[in-house]
């Protein structure tokens, strides 16, 4: 039976917290269907989703209409602001938490799993510039701000913006072992070698 990886789209999330992710994590399953995954994107209603810098996307389905899914990729950016102190989307996340097995984040989504609750007590990250406001939403947290993602179990929190291709990388060697992942990494040309 085909597991399910569900990445949310919303009003002012950040492009490459979404996309960058979707790129691996479908180069993957629509690559080795064999393996048992799919990735599919979610709004909160039917029609395009705008991000933070105006892209477009149409999103494959709503909450509503979400089938029960393995993991749950929760991207940043402008948007998660809103969300901080939507108690609605709140207890979406919190009910959420207890039926997905495993709950991740990119950026500044780490922030609304913060104020859902879902970090007590454990190490996360976030975007650099978002690390003291993820600590004060919750001081028991770890807050690891050096590292690219951090994996605590059933929840995976990962940097700013392109931290999510690591933590999407990650995902792959954790779900699908670490010989696909280099598949993955290798077929993406994933070799970062930045110019400064």
């Amino acid at each position: 039976m085909t597991k399910t990886i569900g990445i949310f789209l919303f009003d002012q999330y950040e492009e490459l917290d979404a996309i960058g992710p979707w790129e691996v994590l479908s180069y993957w399953t629509k690559g080795h269907p064999a393996d048992g995954w799919e990735v599919i994107t979610f709004g909160d209603a039917p029609g395009p989703v705008t991000a933070a810098k105006g892209l477009r996307v149409l999103p494959d389905t709503t909450i509503d209409d979400l089938p029960p899914l393995d993991v749950l990729i929760y991207p940043g950016g402008k948007g998660t602001r809103a969300h901080l102190d939507d108690e609605e989307r709140l207890e979406w996340v919190r009910q959420q938490a207890e039926t997905v097995p495993l709950m991740t984040s990119v950026c500044t989504g780490a922030l609304v799993y913060a104020a859902a609750g879902l970090l007590t007590g454990r190490a996360a990250t976030t975007h650099w510039g978002s690390t003291v406001l993820l600590g004060s939403l919750d001081p028991t947290i770890d807050v690891r701000e050096d590292e690219r993602f951090v994996d605590d179990g059933d929840v995976i929190t990962s940097a700013g913006v392109s931290a999510g291709i690591d933590m999407a990388l990650h995902l792959v060697m954790r779900l699908g072992g670490a010989a696909r992942a280099k598949q993955v990494r290798r077929g993406i040309e994933y070799v970062p070698q930045p110019p400064v």
